[in-house]
């Protein structure tokens, strides 16, 4: 299961500016866990409205200045929230990254499993 292009607007950075006016973020994480012959009870499957909530707060409620640090924060979290994935891909992007020049996206992707936390 995947939930891509969740954006937020989020105070992470190095900079002072970014602390004061934020910017947009946007998260994708791939969520890994057996479905095969589940059953159509949502109890019995990972719960991606939780999924979403448990991101929104990461990202929007503390600050970090590493969205390397953010992307170890959500998957980590998911892990815990979630028993039954087995591991994630956590993707954040910074679109508007304060760099010199022009670029499509700066992102920070980690894949972390059960036996990693």
């Amino acid at each position: 299961m995947v939930l891509r292009g969740l954006e937020f607007h989020a105070r992470h950075g190095v900079f002072e500016t970014e602390a004061v006016l934020g910017a947009r973020f946007v998260v994708d994480a791939e969520l890994h866990y057996p479905f095969a012959g589940l059953s159509d009870n949502l109890a019995d499957a990972v719960n991606y409205a939780e999924v979403y909530a448990a991101i929104q707060e990461e990202v929007t409620v503390l600050r970090h200045q590493l969205i390397e640090v953010l992307a170890d924060r959500i998957a980590r979290r998911l892990l815990a929230d979630q028993p039954r994935l087995t591991h994630v891909t956590i993707r954040v992007h910074k679109p508007f990254a304060p760099l010199p020049g022009v670029f499509r996206d700066v992102f920070a992707e980690l894949t972390l499993g059960r036996e990693d936390r």
